[in-house]
């Protein structure tokens, strides 16, 4: 029996050269990440001792042991606190390290872990808002226990809503990136990543099939980041209302120049909104100087840095505008 064996002549490409444009990015941001990226293996404290509770993954943020990933990875039980029990970092070196949770924050679905030893491969992080939709990503995690998996896709849309509940308390996280790119159960905590080898997202949720959500790296989550690895919460402020988007009256439009306002719909008993005169059925039109037209409008006003802060609010009430002032109090779960 023979066999053929073919002469690589000069005119056979390189391994560079058979590569196409896609696949040379989706390689180059696989090999710079996989160093980066860790396999959580996630414990809680029982009275029998520690058991498993959960699997995930994270990515390094600073060489001396900062990890990112998603809060309801390391998070259990009602109250949402981070476990206590902590688990496992497994690295692609081979090297599994300890991890510890310095902050959870169930509000923005973003956590803070710190492994023990330092050494690490950090990545760099991008911004979310210069991306564009048909952009090509690349989501690297550990689905189903399978290290260093990497899936490409695009970017399919930009600014969804994600809705997130720590406790009574319901916030949307905004600006949510969505993408193609095959998320699975372990993948959460993973970095979603651009062609420049930047991360601008943390993967957080399969919605269905090709439907894979991330919140986005940006100012407002570099802040919550930042919080967490320092003070280990974030703090927000709470005027007690339940709210929704509607349609100004013709007269009210014309007047104040935009369409929409954020409806009352319900006011807190004893919260700083009540005491400050608001009703329900009131329309925000103005909060802190600026027009407000969306209810992410109003969470992205209510920092920690508005907590016992005189703030105005203009409301529409019937055909009359009136101005108030409320005295927001930090938010607790």
């Amino acid at each position: 029996m023979s066999t053929i064996t073919r002469d690589p002549g000069p005119d056979s490409p390189s391994e560079s050269e058979a590569l196409d444009a896609y696949s040379r990015v989706v390689v180059e941001v696989a090999e710079r990440l996989a160093p980066s990226v860790a396999n959580l293996r996630v414990m809680r404290r029982t009275r029998g001792g520690q058991v498993p509770s959960g699997a995930g993954s994270a990515f390094a943020l600073t060489p001396d042991g900062f990890l990112l990933t998603s809060a309801h990875v390391v998070t259990t039980g009602r109250s949402g606190q981070a476990s206590p029990s902590s688990g496992r970092a497994s690295f692609v070196d081979g090297r599994e390290l300890k991890f510890e949770v310095v902050g959870a924050d169930r509000l923005s679905d973003l956590a803070v872990l710190r492994v023990e030893g330092g050494d690490l491969q950090p990545a760099v992080l991008g911004d979310a808002e210069a991306l564009r939709v048909g952009q090509l990503v690349v989501a690297i995690g550990n689905p189903n226990g399978f290290a260093g998996s990497v899936t490409a896709g695009v970017v399919s849309a930009l600014g969804r809503s994600l809705p997130a509940r720590a406790g009574r308390s319901v916030r949307f996280i905004d600006n949510v990136i969505q993408t193609d790119a095959a998320l699975n159960p372990g993948n959460s905590g993973g970095a979603l990543v651009d062609s420049r080898c930047r991360v601008i997202g943390v993967n957080t949720a399969v919605a269905g099939v090709g439907l894979g959500l991330a919140v986005p790296i940006n100012a407002a989550t570099r802040q919550i980041v930042g919080a967490l690895m320092t003070e280990g919460r974030v703090r927000r402020a709470y005027i007690g209302i339940a709210g929704g988007p509607r349609p100004l009256p013709p007269q009210a439009r014309s007047r104040l120049g935009r369409k929409d306002g954020v409806e009352v719909v319900e006011v807190v008993e004893g919260s700083p909104a009540e005491r400050a005169g608001v009703r329900a059925e009131d329309l925000i039109v103005e909060l802190d100087g600026q027009p407000i037209e969306r209810v992410d409008e109003v969470q992205r006003l209510m920092t920690g840095q508005a907590i016992g802060q005189p703030v105005a609010v203009q409301v529409l009430r019937g055909e009359r505008l009136l101005d108030l002032e409320i005295r927001p109090e930090e938010l607790s779960e």
